[in-house]
């Protein structure tokens, strides 16, 4: 046998032995998803987790911006449900009631087919990000469920997702801290198959508008997730002085 073929089975071999260990850690480390009682109690937990990051104020907020992890930036029209989402060499607009859109990569039109599939790419963005952002607010959405699950760090509110948004079945553990704020949530969602995973919530800080938004984040125990530069205001005139940003994209609307 010759010496190269002995490294390449060797390989394989230290290979084959991660991917195992990858799949015993995640047996290990998968929780199944709890169960809780719905009712009064839930939502009555939600609306005070809603009300410790001031959703009444987020309700007011006509117009906010936001860097994603270093990986895409956004610009959210809330009054007209319009985005504006930048990521690599790509600039997408996207009205988020139809799903329709304008992209432009290194800053000429791209159109057709693969146009399209930038501002489908842009509009997963968004819901993902924007999620991030603020779920709070989507605690009463259609489609919601929310029980109230016994942990030993006291009651937590496990939020469960119907037939609805880009990630249907998705479901959220949300633990609280002793000033009320969320401080970490437990996962169950389609794109990961170990169930329980948890990212933390902290880096509270306030907008011009009075909403608090979470800023940094753990996953896992491991990855740092940070929003930056988050911008808010009423209107998007106020956030955005000037011509308005969308108007290639609302003229046809």
């Amino acid at each position: 046998m010759s010496r190269t073929r002995k490294i390449l089975i060797a390989l394989a071999a230290v290979v084959g032995a991660l991917v195992l260990g990858l799949v015993i850690a995640g047996v290990v480390a998968h929780d199944p998803r709890p169960t809780g009682e719905s009712g009064p109690e839930a939502d009555a937990l939600a609306r005070d987790i809603m009300a410790s990051v001031k959703t009444d104020a987020w309700e007011a907020t006509g117009a906010v911006a936001w860097g994603f992890g270093g990986r895409q930036e956004h610009l959210w029209d809330r009054d007209r449900m319009l985005a504006r989402v930048t990521w690599e060499d790509h600039i997408a607009w996207v009205d988020l009631d139809t799903k329709a859109g304008i992209a432009h990569t290194h800053g000429a039109p791209v159109e057709g087919e693969a146009g399209q599939a930038l501002v489908e790419q842009a509009y997963a963005h968004w819901a993902n990000d924007s999620f991030w952002l603020n779920p709070f607010a989507k605690f009463f959405d259609p489609g919601t469920r929310r029980s109230v699950v016994q942990t030993d760090a006291g009651p937590a509110l496990l939020i469960s997702y119907g037939d609805v948004g880009v990630t249907p079945g998705d479901a959220y553990l949300w633990t609280r801290g002793a000033d009320g704020r969320p401080t970490q949530w437990e996962m169950w969602v389609s794109i990961i198959p170990i169930g329980g995973l948890s990212a933390t919530w902290d880096g509270w800080t306030p907008t011009a508008t009075g909403a608090l938004i979470s800023t940094r984040h753990t996953l896992f125990g491991l990855l740092p997730l940070e929003l930056t530069d988050v911008r808010a205001a009423t209107t998007l005139a106020e956030l955005e002085p000037g011509p308005d940003p969308f108007a290639a994209l609302v003229k046809g609307r």
